[in-house]
Order: C-alpha cells, then sequence, then structure tokens
C-alpha cells in the first residue's frame, strides 16, 4: 500500500474488509502479524514516537467532553500533546469553521460539526499526514457536503497528504486522486482516479478488420476525435452515442469489416463489484 506525499488517498472496501484493521495497525494502536510499515520512509516500530507526532488522524467516532466547549476541549488535547503555540486552537477551530461556534458546549453540536471538530482534534499540532476513517458516517447529505469541501480544502490549500477510508464509493470518487481497494484484509488494486474514469467512460467500441483505417473514417467522415485504439482490430469511441448504426454503415462502404458493435455503459460501482467478486461496495 503506497500513499504519496500530497494526494487524496481513498482506501476503498466493504465493511469488515479490514480498513480500520489497516488503520490501526499504521497509528501503532495494534501490530501487524506480518510485514513492515514505513510512513516518511522510517520504520514504524523503530521510530514510532517521532513518526505519528507527524500524523493526525480519526479512527471511528472522536470522543470529547459534551459539558465543555470546543476550544476547552482542544486546550486540554493540546496540554496531553505537550503543544505550547499559543494559537494553535484558535487557528484550527477556524480551519475546521468552527470558529464562530466556541461559547457552545460539544453537546449541543450537530452531528457534523463534532466530525469538524474531531479534524480539528487531528490537525492541532499541524500533521503532515492525515488519517480519517469513514469520516462521513452518520452524517445528513449538507453535514457529508461540508466534510468533504474541507478535505478538499485541507489537501489544496494546506498540502496536507490524506488517507481516506469508505465503503462509500461515491464519496472516494469525489476526493481522491488515487484508490487502494482492499477486499478480505487483501490490497487488490492501486489506480489513479482518473485512469478508472477513462477506463469506466461510456462508449461504443467495434471490433473491426482494420483499425487504422477505421480511425482515419472516423476522423475525416464524422469528425470523431475522442477514441481509442486498443487491442488488434479494437476501436474505441466516446462520443457520437446512437450513430453506430451510421458509422457501421460507412466502414462496410469502405470495405472494412464489422464483426462486432458493444454499447457500453459501465460504471464505477459495477467495475468495483467484479473486482470484488459480487455485492456492492456499500
Amino acid at each position: 500500500m503506497t500513499v504519496n506525499q500530497g494526494e487524496i488517498y481513498g482506501f476503498l472496501g466493504r465493511n469488515g474488509a479490514g480498513k480500520t484493521t489497516t488503520i490501526r495497525m499504521l497509528m501503532g494502536l495494534i501490530k501487524p502479524t506480518d510485514g513492515q510499515i514505513d510512513i516518511f520512509g522510517e520504520n514504524l516500530a523503530h521510530r514510532q514516537k517521532d513518526i505519528l507526532h507527524r500524523i493526525g488522524s480519526i479512527v471511528e467516532v472522536p470522543g470529547f467532553y459534551e459539558n465543555l466547549t470546543a476550544a476547552e476541549n482542544l486546550s486540554i488535547n493540546a496540554k496531553i500533546m505537550g503543544l505550547h503555540k499559543r494559537n494553535a486552537v484558535a487557528e484550527t477551530l477556524e480551519m475546521v469553521g468552527l470558529q464562530d461556534e466556541t461559547r457552545k458546549v460539544v453537546a449541543k453540536y450537530s452531528v457534523g460539526m463534532k466530525q469538524r471538530l474531531g479534524i480539528a482534534r487531528a490537525l492541532l499540532h499541524y500533521p503532515e499526514l492525515l488519517i480519517l476513517d469513514e469520516p462521513t458516517n452518520g452524517l445528513d447529505p449538507i453535514g457529508i457536503k461540508e466534510i468533504r469541501k474541507l478535505i478538499k480544502l485541507l489537501a489544496e490549500e494546506r498540502g496536507i497528504t490524506i488517507l481516506l477510508s469508505s465503503h462509500i464509493l461515491s464519496e472516494i470518487e469525489q476526493l481522491a486522486d488515487r484508490v487502494g481497494i482492499i477486499h478480505k484484509g487483501k490490497l487488490l488494486e492501486e489506480i489513479a482516479f482518473d485512469k478508472l474514469r477513462q477506463i469506466n467512460r461510456k462508449h461504443v467500441e467495434f471490433q473491426v478488420s482494420n483499425e487504422n483505417k477505421a480511425a482515419m473514417i472516423l476522423e475525416n467522415h464524422f469528425n470523431i476525435i475522442d477514441y481509442e485504439i486498443r487491442e488488434q482490430g479494437q476501436i474505441r469511441i466516446y462520443s457520437h452515442f446512437g450513430e453506430q448504426g451510421q458509422i457501421n454503415k460507412v466502414f462496410v462502404q469502405h470495405d472494412i469489416e464489422v464483426s462486432k458493435i458493444a454499447v457500453s455503459e459501465d460504471k464505477l460501482e459495477d467495475y468495483f463489484t467484479q473486482l470484488v467478486g459480487g455485492g456492492s461496495i456499500g
């Protein structure tokens, strides 16, 4: 499992696939039975204290003193961490958009506000890596949107590397630069999301006797430029849907044999379902 500096890495798998267990190992909460964990190029087993000081995390549901304010909660955590930066609490509350809620006790916070406060606590010591385990669990659509916006801001404006676990494909899709797919404790694949979208774009695929000649016809006769020559005899078109009959007719007129036409509407959900072997991700 490889997380590159500066990216949002989506850690995707069904409930029970091993996401939280993996994250607990990364945080030193449990020890792996085998293998090695390197973070920032250092072995976690040998340099755990130094490494964890550079990481912020939310593992499952964040807990707080409900009768205290957000600032009071964070101040207690800052003292426990040995942080002495004067404005750390105020700055992290502003980072997560809670700067105007300083007088309200946490008991009166919504679930989404508590989740943002959990992220604020994870950011108190200005970490280089932020690990978030199912950060949108239990949130309503507005809360999910707020957390999504916050995660993007932290990555793009603060330059924080983010490892984000979820069983919800649509959430990972909207945030991640790259994704790792785990199933039954095994990492099945790591792939850039741009590449995934390319693989799963809607298209019409022709199996032809001469793909190079077919490509010239697509460009010159139909002004199609969004196409791809794949394996021998396969040409995939990403536009002009509904015109495959006319395209086939012109191919035949130019002595190009067409043995197969397939219209694909594969979705990312179908791709992941196929990868993990039936059933949905969520």
